[in-house]
């Protein structure tokens, strides 16, 4: 059985990718230092597989407490998620975000070295597209210039991992380009878990449904859109997780030593049609309104997805109606 070392595995995609490895047979080993995860995610965890993983707890920019985990371990691939991950945040705070994500990277990489680990996933994000000239977006395209602190990182450690790609020719590696992830696992024992006030849009929908926050505000009406709100490809997490696995089974067999994919489901939606599909499949209305626009946003942006579809053999498989669904059954397990 191959140990895969999951850094920031109690968050969000982590979880559900810890979930998914362990049916596919893999014994995922889980990194976090709960900055936006819980420990308690390790119980529901095991509610859901019947197992008990390995978990340490570490910030990854501490090298001698990572170089640790290696010596303990044996590390068969790495699949890399912890990162700080807010864009309105980066703007606010672009040293922590350029120390945090830069620094973590580069510290597995020397380790990965070390240890003779070559397989190699990186959770990077369509951000590194900016805003994109046309679309869809597919991996030939040039990134833009970032609208972000948050989106340049993923601009530089992408680059950072082809480089170190180039100087060892036995090191493999993919960096797989999000596009918004969101839903939870049809057990409703894990979902999106943000703490404090949510950045991302479902979880700001769900809270307010929940009562939890009193309105949801819409960042921009006036955008070049049909209904003047942002466009973005949202997927279901659980099909997120499985393209890691798909991303891990390719890279050990591939021709290049570095590669990159998106990972979406190569269809538009907008913050109106969002809110749309969670008040018909939940029947609760919500309070929201429409307010200025937010610094960093793209306008609209979805994913090209015939490459992750015909390298990889992975496609998503749940619709937005299904991602609205599972993350309310999420949020009311919550309460």
């Amino acid at each position: 059985m191959k140990n895969i070392l999951v850094t920031g595995g109690l968050g969000f995609i982590g979880s559900h990718t810890v979930v998914e490895l362990h049916n596919k047979g893999y014994n995922p080993i889980i990194v976090d230092n709960l900055s936006n995860s819980q420990e308690g995610v390790l119980d529901r965890l095991k509610q859901i597989t019947d197992t008990d993983f390995s978990f340490i707890n570490i910030d990854l920019v501490n090298y001698e407490k990572t170089k640790q985990i290696f010596n303990d371990h044996t590390i068969d691939g790495v699949i890399h998620f912890a990162a700080y991950k807010a864009v309105g945040e980066s703007v606010e705070k672009p040293l922590a975000y350029y120390e945090n994500n830069l620094v973590s990277l580069i510290n597995l990489l020397k380790l990965s070295q070390e240890f003779d680990v070559s397989n190699f996933i990186f959770s990077s994000s369509c951000t590194v597209y900016g805003e994109p000239e046309k679309l869809p977006v597919d991996e030939s395209f040039p990134k833009q210039q970032a609208e972000s602190p948050y989106g340049n990182t993923k601009q530089v450690c992408e680059e950072i991992i082809e480089d170190y790609c180039k100087s060892n020719p036995d090191f493999k590696a993919i960096s797989l380009r999000y596009f918004n992830p969101t839903g939870a696992h049809e057990s409703a024992l894990i979902g999106e878990l943000p703490l404090g006030i949510p950045n991302n849009l479902v979880p700001f929908i769900t809270q307010t449904a929940a009562g939890i926050r009193e309105k949801l505000n819409v960042f921009g009406g006036d955008y070049n859109t049909p209904d003047g709100t942002c466009i973005r490809d949202y997927i279901h997490v659980v099909d997120l997780a499985n393209a890691h696995i798909a991303a891990l089974e390719h890279a050990e067999k591939m021709d290049t030593n570095y590669d990159m994919f998106n990972v979406g489901t190569g269809k538009g939606n907008s913050v109106l049609e969002v809110i749309t599909s969670f008040e018909k499949v939940t029947g609760v209305k919500l309070n929201y309104e429409i307010v200025d626009r937010r610094p960093g946003d793209v306008e609209k942006i979805y994913a090209d997805t015939k490459k992750v579809n015909t390298v990889l053999g992975w496609k998503s498989e749940r619709d937005l109606d299904n991602m609205m669904k599972t993350a309310w059954e999420w949020q009311k397990s919550l309460s």
